[in-house]
């Protein structure tokens, strides 16, 4: 798939919209085995921390890369960039809870699940509103023609990720 501006195979903003989608199945399936308990405590961990790192370069793909290059083209969204920007910090925080939940869940013998649930519970509706509300505002500008030559990876994909074919 072509990742360039000049020709690029898929609108920026459904790009985004698919990133989205996968950032939202990684963490319903985080916490259906939180739920299920099915899980070895580690793996959980491993897949819970596998998460927090993908949302966390998502965003700062966003922040470093994407806004930037929005706002070149579209100095307007500069509000709405910097509410979009305070949402990351905010879930960022939230990341770095998950974070420590789990780190301490290693070192003692069985995490608290039900504390890791609930950070997760909050990080659901947040995210849930940040990517529709970024989805909304900044969707119709991306494809406008924001070069994505930079940024556009960081952004899109992520680590250990199993795409469908298309």
């Amino acid at each position: 798939m072509a990742s360039h501006h000049s020709d690029r195979a898929v609108a920026l903003s459904l790009q985004l919209s698919q990133a989205h989608q996968e950032l939202r199945r990684r963490l319903n399936d985080i916490k259906a085995d939180l739920g299920r308990r099915q899980l070895s405590d580690d793996t959980l961990v491993t897949h819970c921390l596998a998460f927090c790192d993908a949302l966390t370069s998502h965003h700062q793909g966003e922040d470093d890369g994407m806004f930037s290059r929005l706002l070149r083209e579209r100095p307007d969204l500069e509000a709405t960039v910097a509410n979009l920007v305070q949402d990351h910090g905010m879930i960022a925080s939230i990341l770095s809870q998950v974070r420590e939940l789990a780190a301490r869940a290693v070192e003692a013998s069985g995490p608290d699940l039900e504390a890791i649930g609930r950070e997760l519970d909050g990080l659901a509706a947040i995210m849930e509103s940040h990517f529709s509300y970024e989805e909304r505002v900044i969707g119709a500008a991306l494809d406008d023609g924001v070069d994505d030559t930079d940024w556009a990876d960081t952004v899109f994909r992520f680590e250990g990720q199993v795409r469908p074919a298309p």
